[in-house]
């Protein structure tokens, strides 16, 4: 591990002004918050769907 400079000591400390203004970006994703709820939506969604499934079946019987 090396040692960093003042500029890096500055930009991880929040003391510097050269901090890029587009947030952090994960594989391409800026809103990580917004892709957590379409999961959950998804999620819940074949929940749904199962259960409306296994409903149909069990009447059909």
């Amino acid at each position: 591990m090396r040692v960093l400079t003042v500029n890096e000591t500055n930009l991880v400390s929040g003391a510097g002004d050269d901090c890029p203004s587009g947030g952090n970006s994960y594989g391409g994703i800026s809103d990580a918050q917004s892709v957590g709820d379409d999961i959950i939506e998804i999620y819940e969604g074949l929940v749904a769907a199962t259960s409306h499934i296994i409903e149909r079946v069990a009447n059909a019987l």
